[in-house]
């Protein structure tokens, strides 16, 4: 039984959990999961183990996921998972494990057991580490994705989309970044030097019974995502969306949960269509976007660029946000640089729920009430990083209003128009 199961017979025990954290009824969250309109990661491995859990798709808020993992240059799996726990703590409903480093499977477990949040995983990458792309065996594919689900990863990135056609359809585009996925640029080049088509998509029947004997929820992969502006929005995107579209519907029918990942680089005019056709092809389910990304000029910035994406896409129906760090496309990021991240994307997940969902409005309006009070604790506790907010604020050492305006502050001023 999985919780697609569950659902579509009206079972609602887990569901009464998860909707009392998620503020809704927990029979329509029963009927958003049995439409595959939402998805609530939880191998049933971790069961028996207190977990936050979170609930992603229509009508919820959007929820922030966190990248971490070691690479070949830097095997730190103690530093990945304090990263890991720094994310958790500023709020990141769920983290992913990336790692490419050596010990794969020892990181992964530390990972799982050290947070309380779901975990990702890619089993895509491990096939690849210390051997030649054409040594990796089919077989490969499917025992990395069975190791992963036993080791009890919550929701598995599956790159099925990047088939021999797809890879067809991008050697005639005219992109200049190709692809920027690891696991799809992986994937395309097996199939170009094997000649066979992905294990993932031609074996998916055999990748959905694998999860659904654990109820690992499936993340279908962009491995065809634009890496920068020039490249959104062209045939291989499409190609690849309409391949996932049909894959959704594979899923859904024998009860496996699913959602969709998506662009990557997007100028911020097209992100609004970019997300609603994106809907539309892949039937409703859940999408989940790394930014996206509206400028490729910012190296350094790049949490912030997509913070202001991620804002534009959440506000237009995405449902789950990928953490970008200050280090993307630079380098490993550190803890400090993963917990910030973590803020600015939550804050643009933020941002976009005020429009989707009218009682978020309600933290604002709270902050409001405290500032017009000069209620300097009220506005620390009530801050998305009270830390940093009260580390600011004693730089005004202790006076009731802030060091910029002092005794000419607006509000104190309005305050005391009564008292002359």
């Amino acid at each position: 039984m999985t919780l697609v199961d569950d659902a579509r017979k009206g079972l609602l025990t887990t569901f009464e959990k998860v909707a009392l954290i998620e503020n809704i009824e927990p029979r329509k969250l029963c009927k958003l999961v049995a439409s595959g309109r939402a998805v609530i990661p939880l191998n049933v491995k971790n069961s028996d183990r207190e977990r936050k859990l979170c609930a992603i798709g229509e009508g919820l808020k959007t929820k922030v996921n966190a990248n971490i993992g070691t690479s070949p240059m830097v095997f730190d799996p103690e530093g990945e998972l304090r990263k890991a726990k720094a994310a958790e703590q500023a709020g990141a409903h769920t983290v992913m494990d990336l790692s490419i480093g050596k010990e794969l499977r020892s990181v992964r477990r530390k990972i799982i057991k050290g947070v309380s949040i779901p975990v990702g995983t890619v089993p895509v990458y491990e096939p690849f580490v210390n051997k030649q792309v054409a040594d990796v065996g089919e077989d490969d594919f499917l025992k990395s994705l069975e190791s992963h689900i036993k080791d009890g990863v919550d929701f598995v990135t599956i790159h099925a989309g990047v088939t021999r056609e797809t890879v067809t359809h991008l050697k005639k585009s005219n992109r200049i970044l190709g692809i920027v996925s690891r696991g799809g640029s992986l994937t395309a080049r097996w199939i170009e030097e094997t000649g066979l088509e992905n294990p993932y998509y031609k074996e998916f029947d055999t990748v959905l019974d694998m999860c659904r004997e654990y109820d690992v929820t499936i993340s279908l992969g962009d491995g065809l995502r634009p890496g920068c502006i020039h490249d959104a929005s062209d045939g291989a995107e499409l190609s690849e969306q309409i391949v996932l579209g049909e894959l959704v519907r594979r899923a859904r029918e024998v009860g496996v949960q699913v959602m969709v990942e998506g662009p990557g680089h997007v100028p911020i005019d097209r992100i609004a269509c970019s997300v609603r056709s994106m809907k539309r092809i892949v039937h409703n389910a859940p999408i989940y976007l790394l930014g996206p990304l509206p400028t490729d000029i910012a190296p350094g910035y790049d949490h912030v660029v997509a913070a202001i994406g991620g804002a534009v896409a959440g506000m237009h129906g995405a449902d789950f946000i990928c953490v970008c760090t200050a280090s993307e496309h630079l380098a490993l990021p550190t803890e400090e640089e993963v917990r910030e991240a973590v803020i600015l994307t939550r804050i643009a997940s933020h941002i976009a729920d005020i429009v989707k969902l009218e009682d978020e409005r309600k933290w604002d309006d709270e902050m409001a009430h405290a500032r017009a009070e000069l209620n300097w604790s009220r506005q620390i506790n009530l801050a998305i990083d009270p830390v940093k907010t009260a580390q600011i604020h004693a730089r005004s050492k202790g006076e009731d209003v802030c060091s910029m305006c002092g005794e000419l502050c607006a509000i104190k001023q309005w305050l005391r128009r009564d008292e002359s």
